[in-house]
């Protein structure tokens, strides 16, 4: 068996999938002829799913390209088992529920005379959750994610964009997946804008043009943080429109559950400190909290410490609103409006019963 690990470690290395399910299944039969047939099923329902994802990503193998700068004009990813819960506004919840359902049986509402193309705008300020959605769906729908690179699709070569666009849908036309076109604003800009140049006008034409001839059998997602400036003819091509917002106070402590998961830490312990992280966070969008508390894990971490508090958290929070600490006094007010007792911050920061106190008063 050692033989067969060397060669799927070797086909690894150079990314040669077809060596590496090709050995893993010898060694899946031969771990079964040692009498461990627990493990060999497991190797082997391994292979068996993954290998139709394999073979359905190397039908997107060619990917357009752009002929000025010669990189490729959209990235392909799979849907992966992390997208399986979002945490979002239950009413959008449903409305992704019915687009998906929507999808799956689009032969059912075709032959009622309903002809539609699967198309989904998505629309809100940063960071709540647009691309998270996408991959939600994918995940959801078993579709590959065909996601646009902007900075490729849009040329500065006249001309190029309306082309680059067409190479995307007629990408995504021909096999069954998700098109995702992120910061959709910039290609969907509105026609009489005066400050625009004809040339991207046009390119609104060209837009409008693909979306009307994308294919049935596939689903276009566009996601824009400036709904505002999306020319109107753009909205009638969507089929479902969906509003994102920052999550609610409802929804942070799932949020935070769900990013220290894994990880120990005592914020659950007393609805005080909870309560408190809650108010802190609010207004942030989903994006901001994660890279908040993905911070304070992190500087648990590095500091040794075994668990995660609620001070933590808000230090983090103070540090991502304000960037760094220019006024103790202020700092110091921030901790203890959100909770963190007095003794907790002299432990913890360094500073002296005495200054907490005064800035606790001044608070």
């Amino acid at each position: 068996m050692y033989t067969e690990i060397l060669k799927i470690i070797e086909g690894g290395l150079v990314k040669d999938k077809e060596k590496v399910y090709n050995y893993a299944k010898v060694l899946a039969d031969n771990i079964q002829k040692s009498g461990d047939e627990k493990f060999s099923k497991k190797i082997k329902d391994l292979l068996s799913s993954k290998k139709s994802q394999l073979m359905s990503l190397d039908e997107f193998s060619a990917k357009p390209i752009d002929q000025e700068s010669r990189m490729d004009i959209i990235d392909i990813s799979y849907p992966q088992k992390e997208f399986d819960n979002v945490i979002i506004n239950k009413y959008v919840e449903i409305e992704i529920e019915e687009f998906i359902n929507s999808y799956k049986f689009r032969d059912k509402l075709f032959s009622t005379g309903i002809d539609f193309i699967s198309s989904l705008l998505l629309y809100g300020p940063p960071g709540c959750g647009k691309t998270t959605i996408a991959n939600y769906i994918s995940y959801k729908t078993k579709l590959p994610l065909v996601t646009t690179n902007l900075d490729v699709l849009v040329s500065s070569l006249l001309g190029s964009t309306s082309k680059n666009i067409r190479k995307a849908f007629d990408y995504a036309s021909k096999r069954e997946c998700i098109l995702f076109l992120d910061e959709f604003d910039v290609i969907a800009k509105i026609r009489d804008d005066k400050h625009e140049l004809g040339e991207l006008k046009r390119v609104v034409n060209s837009l409008i043009q693909n979306i009307d001839s994308f294919n049935r059998n596939s689903i276009l997602i566009a996601a824009t943080n400036h709904h505002k400036l999306l020319d109107q003819a753009i909205w009638r091509r969507f089929s479902q429109i969906i509003t994102l917002k920052q999550p609610s106070n409802e929804q942070i402590p799932m949020l935070l559950k769900s990013f220290i998961s894994t990880t120990p830490n005592n914020i659950f312990n007393k609805n005080k400190k909870l309560d408190g992280l809650v108010e802190a966070l609010s207004g942030l969008s989903h994006a901001d909290i994660k890279t908040i508390v993905v911070n304070s894990i992190k500087k648990m971490v590095l500091n040794h410490n075994t668990m995660l508090n609620n001070w933590n958290v808000l230090q983090e929070s103070y540090f991502y609103k304000n960037h760094n600490i220019s006024n103790e006094e202020d700092f110091l007010g921030y901790l203890i409006k959100y909770g963190v007792t007095q003794n907790e911050i002299n432990e913890n920061f360094g500073f002296s019963l005495r200054k907490i106190r005064e800035s606790s008063k001044s608070d």
